[in-house]
């Protein structure tokens, strides 16, 4: 905590690794707060994982029963929402809603004012009864532009009441506690209020905000988020937790993608405008589909087609020697007197064409707030053409087939390789921040991936007592993809599992590189206990809930689904975790592109510090991998009364494999005292070691299994 108070009065960033259960929130967030009401700034605290949202609220709430603080947690708009409305159709709700208020509050101040000249115009006042003639006027006026907003304007009742009813009670509620969304929903509605308005007119001036990345990652949302709170970027202190995941959140928001359903909708709202200036976005438009449907149709082969589903493919459509093949289709297919004076021409168009929906909605024209699709189209074919070469972006063109129809269609994305176009200028901006999280090592990656510019760095260890877990790296077969339906192979692996499982006097968490590795060892371990298998779309709160009711049972799950990383499994909820495998990403040519973007980035040296030159290899794949690996051994043993064992089934891990693969092992990637307490074994040892440190925790209620 002191060296988080130090680093934030010398406005530096913090990068903060603690194992988990240990307390990272609290040993950021209490002197974030201390340090912010000493020197009047606001912490914003975010994550992008929905139980970590929930973990923040107890803690903001135990804070508060110490020192009271003044703490709102903010969500997006589409979850607080009482009449489920887009983000658009709601400003032009809110515009035409104060609109008619001021237009009321208008009316109620030149009634006052008619009726004073009035009583003066009646005790013999010519001024007066002058006067009171052009107030009249302008009263009559204002009574039939408030009848015109009342019949014709779109409003929104529960924004009404914020505007005319008596907040107060609302808000003394509100800062009371700490109130989730959920609850100033609930509390909202009842009143009939717009819970979500309230809030954010209610942000200035507060200690703590809980909130979600995209709330500071993406750069629009984070300028009305600044102005929300009435706070300046440098006036900021941000805590990030989980932020080995602002990684990968950070190139989701600065990732651009265009459907070519969208291009459709661009060509039909142009068909339908009269105006010459459309003529220049049809000229852009039609160039862009005609080149997308061409260049997918070139890049599938033959019968391809056929095997596309309703999830989207990547198409390859780089090239070595210049622009890729949609652009250069793009160049091929226009006519016009130039693409760039017919973008410059669309844009002004369409940005004057979303103006006029916009009053059309305001005024009551139409029932909905109609989307631009021309603006967003001509937004995205102008950021294609300036960027779309550029070091770190990565043009893309992908298909899938429509459910509906049944059709083929294509889509154009703009991958952004580098997250630090997005992170560095959010760091440079802010006073300062902390980014904390089980897995942030090594420390020199993070700091380039992000653009940090010389960050604090903290790194602590499992602080329970070590006697009471067991780090296991079985000389199980090396699990390369190659390898994987070799019935030797899955034989010594279930064999591993069910020796796991039984060896474990309780429930037992097992992690796999795919969700259909971790089905097709579902259906070959055989054990006495309860089996449950996760799968895509399941929801995990149930799943896990259902499996930590269990007293012996085993949970099938994906080291890349939801259950990896932000969940507990405290003391009998889990005592044994097993990692299958190493789950590397799927290496297609998307990751491909952002390994070379790092390589370019940082190869020079970027990578001398673990032992190789391969700074993209590293960088992109190897320690994200790491990562997913050590989140999933940290959903065990959270507490110093709590004990278990954590099992990693590959040879990758041990160091027999360190001596015998070189580059194929992933040991020396785990930080040194986590590497200290592997204990390499052989799969039939296995179960007389859980046997043995199992009964040293007098955990069995009975008699042991005997092996």
């Amino acid at each position: 905590m002191d060296r988080i108070y130090d680093a934030l009065g010398d406005g530096s960033d913090v990068l903060f690794e603690g194992a988990t259960g240990t307390g990272k929130t609290l040993a950021a967030l209490v002197p974030a707060l201390e340090y912010a009401r000493e020197e009047d700034k606001t912490v914003v605290i975010t994550t992008n994982v929905h139980q970590q949202m929930r973990q923040f609220v107890r803690e903001a709430r135990a804070i508060t029963e110490q020192e009271p603080i003044r703490a709102v947690v903010f969500r997006g708009k589409g979850s607080m929402c009482h009449v489920d409305v887009g983000y658009e159709e709601c400003q032009a709700l809110r515009d035409t809603t104060r609109e008619i208020v001021e237009k009321e509050q208008d009316l109620a101040e030149l009634n006052e004012r008619e009726e004073t000249l009035l009583e003066e115009s009646q005790a013999g006042s010519e001024e007066a009864a002058e006067a009171r003639g052009a107030v009249v006027e302008e009263l009559e006026a204002v009574e039939e532009d408030l009848e015109d907003l009342r019949e014709t304007g779109n409003t929104c009742d529960y924004y009404y009441q914020n505007l005319t009813g008596n907040t107060d009670a609302f808000y003394e509620w509100l800062f009371a506690d700490v109130r989730d969304p959920d609850d100033i929903y609930e509390y909202a509605e009842m009143e009939g209020f717009c819970g979500y308005e309230l809030l954010k007119e209610g942000m200035e001036g507060v200690d703590l905000v809980v909130c979600n990345y995209h709330h500071l990652l993406d750069p629009g949302i984070r300028e009305h988020f600044f102005r929300w709170l009435g706070r300046d970027p440098e006036d900021v202190i941000t805590v990030f937790d989980e932020a080995h995941n602002v990684e990968d959140a950070a190139r989701d928001h600065a990732t651009r993608t265009l459907t070519e359903n969208t291009l459709d909708s661009a060509l039909d709202e142009l068909a339908e405008q009269d105006d010459p200036r459309a003529e220049a976005a049809r000229n852009v438009v039609q160039a862009f589909r005609s080149a997308l449907v061409e260049t997918y149709d070139d890049a599938l082969g033959f019968g391809e087609r056929e095997r596309i589903e309703e999830n989207w493919e990547d198409l390859t459509i780089t090239n070595e020697g210049g622009r890729d093949d949609l652009t250069i289709a793009f160049l091929q297919a226009y006519t016009g007197p130039g693409y760039d004076v017919d973008l410059r021409e669309a844009l002004k168009f369409a940005r004057a064409l979303d103006e006029k929906y916009e009053e059309a909605y305001k005024n009551g024209e139409t029932s909905t707030r109609q989307e631009c699709q021309t603006l967003q189209t001509i937004q995205f074919v102008r950021m294609w053409m300036d960027e779309g070469d550029a070091q770190g972006h990565y043009p893309v063109v992908s298909v899938r087939r429509d459910d509906a129809s049944g059709d083929v269609y294509g889509r154009a994305e703009l991958y952004r390789c580098i997250p630090q176009e997005v992170t560095r200028s959010l760091f440079e901006e802010l006073h300062a921040s902390v980014l904390m999280s089980a897995t942030l090592r090594p420390f020199p990656v993070t700091e380039d991936v992000l653009g940090l510019d010389d960050p604090e760095t903290m790194a602590y260890g499992a602080q329970f007592p070590e006697e009471r877990r067991r780090t296991y790296a079985v000389e199980a077969p090396a699990l390369f993809a190659s390898e994987r339906d070799d019935r030797a192979v899955q034989d010594t692996v279930t064999g591993v599992l069910e020796d796991a499982i039984r060896f474990t006097p309780g429930n037992t968490l097992a992690f796999f590189p795919s969700y259909s590795e971790a089905e097709r060892y579902h259906d070959r371990v055989q054990t006495a206990g309860d089996r449950y298998l996760d799968k895509p779309a399941t929801s995990a709160r149930e799943l896990r809930e259902e499996f930590t009711d269990s007293q012996n049972g085993v949970l099938f799950t994906s080291l890349w689904g939801t259950l990896a990383e932000g969940v507990s499994f405290d003391d009998g909820d889990a005592r044994t975790v097993v990692v299958v495998g190493v789950p590397y990403p799927h290496l297609d040519d998307r990751m491909e592109a952002v390994q070379e973007a790092y390589d370019q980035a940082f190869g020079d040296g970027g990578g001398e510090w673990m032992g190789t030159e391969d700074a993209g290899w590293a960088y992109a794949v190897e320690i994200p991998t790491v990562r997913k690996t050590r989140q999933a051994l940290g959903r065990v043993v959270r507490s110093p009364e709590d004990f278990g064992a954590r099992v990693l089934v590959d040879k990758r891990y041990t160091e027999l494999g360190e001596r015998e693969l070189g580059n194929y092992t992933v040991r020396e990637t785990f930080p040194p005292e986590e590497r200290a307490e592997m204990i390499d074994i052989d799969p039939e040892k296995l179960k007389f070691a859980m046997l043995n440190f199992y009964g040293d925790m007098d955990a069995w209620d009975g008699a042991p299994p005997k092996p």
